[in-house]
């Protein structure tokens, strides 16, 4: 199956705060914040959520393609990224401005304050999903990251146009969303991708109930931290998968997008949708157990081993077929 995978492109500079912010914050100046914190790391690293999904997908085996815009200061990431297996082929660079920045600290309860800095992202508007879908001869699925808001409405009107299944994931993006945006970016979805704050912004934007929102996606996905994912469907599927253990915590940055990745290669697959989450959920482990998006080493014998410890030998039987082993 061919997988494009729309959204942004970045490097992250990851901090780390010695404390809490809770410590810092006064419940009644709220409305009046100005803080500053001291942080006692700095780390320089690729990532944006498009590039950090496909990263995933190309080190499980995948050939995904990533449809983003990006900077002229992209060449050395772009090397990088088809060196893991991403085709970079479709990729929009922009004349004007840099690629993207995320900024982010996180404090010792791993809570994180982030900013974004969109750059060349202002330009994906530009990529034409109907052109490239042309171009590589299909399209078999597109995952609609966070983006440019009206990129991703474009893009979410060409899967449609073209009956292209298509997979929500506006994340990040969905403070900046009002209701008809978020309606636009949902609607019409074989599967959507939330975390548990989100669903809850998306069912207040669009006015859906849970069940609702079932109505107008096929299948819903909705990463719960610590406690692992929960699968949901229209025709009454609900299955929770727990995470995988991890050997050590060192940054949570980016292992939404880690889980996104297995998920989606687990769909080219062919895999059932546990499984799908079960991959899934291991790739996010390795993310969180290094820092930085794309800075973990993937070893195929080692990703069987620990999928037969987390979810038993039947999963690892089931992945290992596909990932050469």
């Amino acid at each position: 199956m061919r997988i494009a995978i729309t959204g942004s492109v970045a490097t992250d500079h990851l901090m780390t705060f010695p404390g809490l912010f809770n410590d810092s914050l006064m419940a009644d100046q709220l409305h009046n914040v100005s803080l500053s914190f001291l942080v006692n790391d700095l780390q320089i690293r690729r990532g944006g959520v498009a590039a950090n999904i496909c990263f995933g997908m190309g080190v499980l085996g995948g050939n995904p393609l990533l449809v983003a815009a990006v900077g002229s200061d992209f060449a050395e990431y772009k090397n990088w990224l088809e060196k893991h297996g991403v085709n970079c082929e479709h990729v929009h660079v922009s004349t004007t401005a840099h690629t993207a920045r995320f900024m982010c600290t996180t404090d010792q309860e791993q809570n994180q304050i982030a900013s974004f800095y969109p750059g060349a992202m202002s330009e994906s508007g530009e990529l034409d999903l109907a052109e490239i879908a042309r171009k590589v001869d299909g399209l078999g699925l597109v995952l609609i990251g966070a983006d440019d808001p009206d990129a991703m409405r474009k893009h979410t009107m060409a899967c449609k146009a073209l009956g292209v299944p298509f997979v929500a994931d506006p994340s990040q993006q969905l403070p900046r969303l009002d209701g008809p945006q978020t309606v636009d970016v949902i609607d019409g979805a074989t599967y959507l991708f939330n975390n548990e704050y989100e669903a809850t912004l998306i069912e207040q934007r669009t006015g859906w109930s849970s069940d609702e929102v079932l109505d107008h996606v096929g299948v819903r996905i909705t990463t719960l931290g610590k406690n692992g994912a929960r699968i949901t469907s229209r025709d009454g599927l609900n299955i929770s998968v727990p995470v995988a253990q991890e050997k050590v915590i060192k940054d949570p940055t980016g292992v939404g997008d880690a889980f996104r990745a297995g998920f989606l290669m687990g769909l080219g697959w062919g895999l059932e949708l546990q499984r799908c989450a079960e991959v899934g959920s291991l790739l996010a482990t390795y993310v969180i157990e290094t820092v930085g998006t794309q800075e973990f080493v993937l070893d195929k014998a080692e990703f069987i081993e620990r999928l037969s410890q987390a979810y038993g030998q039947d999963c690892a039987q089931d992945v290992a077929s596909h990932l050469g082993r």
